[in-house]
């Protein structure tokens, strides 16, 4: 029996790569062709956008697995039905239950892949590559580090930790200079928030420097004149979907405690929980396409109503997202039901496989 596991993960994962590199390359090539109206801003040139469209990679890579997981089942074991291959097996004395073990233990190594991939490269490689770009564009935003931004204010510099979601900054420095460029001042923010048209710093130490001693006052909030605006800022902010677990429930708890709306993080962060599983489901589905009612058709047929379900599945699931956020619904409700109805659509189905 190990040697009949072996012989399904194989036809099964190798599709799934097949089908996941063809998409990626897909996509990659659109991205590309988009970043091209860009180049030739500031210091973005053509090598740059290259870069650029690499590190978008793991997360496309992970928006498609439930996808290509779905596409690359079918597949794989649409070729074994094909040659008559899990014919002979069944007629070996192979239950289906078995072989179906043996195909979701293939979705239980895709969706191990899916949160490593989702939790850990995705939103590192996608803040990398929004800074990257935002750097190469912009004269403003001079320096990239490995999670911070450096920007020039004037004749000031300002080190960023964090560009959080909603017009807000945490841990922040700001270095002032003198008209002989030295620096004069050093201020630390805690956190900077936009609010009614200005920049307010909150929890506030400032260090002031006369050459001979050191003199630090505290504040709670003071205002900061700057001219680095949302606008300019908002192209390193990441988005909610592209933030990692751990990373949203750090911001949601961050959000309830000053009293501020955490909805759309909510729906995004059972989001990113549920979409393991749905991968996971992903492969079931695709098991009653092969042993139900499109066993007798062509692999073109399988590949094609696969799609059709795939590109449908996550437009629901879209859906339901929005109808979430907008209408309040539980956030666990709004991520798990569209993959809950369709392992139930997939159970109805597999009852109907002899």
């Amino acid at each position: 029996m190990l040697l009949l596991d072996r012989y399904i993960w194989r036809h099964v994962l190798l599709s799934t790569v097949v089908v996941m590199t063809l998409l990626l390359s897909l996509f990659a090539i659109f991205s590309f062709l988009d970043e091209l109206t860009r180049v030739g801003r500031g210091h973005y040139t053509t090598l740059v956008a290259i870069e650029y469209v690499i590190l978008l990679l793991p997360g496309l890579m992970y928006q498609l697995f439930p996808v290509s997981a779905l596409l690359g089942s079918t597949i794989g074991l649409g070729l074994m039905a094909s040659h008559s291959e899990l014919t002979i097996i069944r007629a070996s004395g192979v239950s289906l239950g078995r072989i179906i073990w043996s195909v979701m233990r293939v979705g239980v190594v895709l969706v191990i892949l899916t949160l490593i991939i989702g939790e850990t490269v995705a939103p590192v490689a996608e803040q990398h590559a929004s800074t990257l770009r935002s750097v190469a564009i912009s004269d403003k935003l001079a320096i990239r580090g490995k999670s911070e931004l450096w920007a020039r204010d004037g004749e000031n510099f300002v080190n960023i930790s964090r560009i959080l979601p909603g017009k807000r900054f945490w841990d922040v420095y700001i270095y002032e200079r003198d008209k002989s460029h030295r620096i004069k001042r050093i201020v630390h923010a805690q956190s900077a928030v936009f609010r009614k048209d200005r920049w307010v710093l909150e929890n506030v130490v400032s260090s002031e420097l006369d050459g001979i001693r050191v003199v630090t006052h505290r504040q709670k909030s003071i205002l900061w004149n700057t001219d680095l605006s949302p606008d300019l800022l908002n192209v390193v902010t990441l988005l909610p979907a592209t933030m990692s677990i751990r990373g949203l429930y750090q911001y949601i708890d961050f959000l309830k405690n000053n009293g501020l709306d955490a909805a759309s993080y909510q729906h995004a962060l059972w989001n990113k929980v549920a979409a393991p599983f749905i991968t996971g489901v992903m492969v079931f589905l695709a098991i009653p396409f092969v042993f139900g009612p499109l066993r007798s058709v062509g692999i073109g047929h399988r590949i094609f109503i696969g799609g059709l379900v795939g590109i449908g599945f996550y437009l629901i699931n879209q859906v339901f997202t929005y109808v979430g956020v907008v209408y309040s619904v539980n956030p666990v409700v709004s991520a798990f039901l569209p993959a809950s109805l369709a392992f139930a659509l997939g159970y109805l189905m597999m009852r109907r496989v002899r």
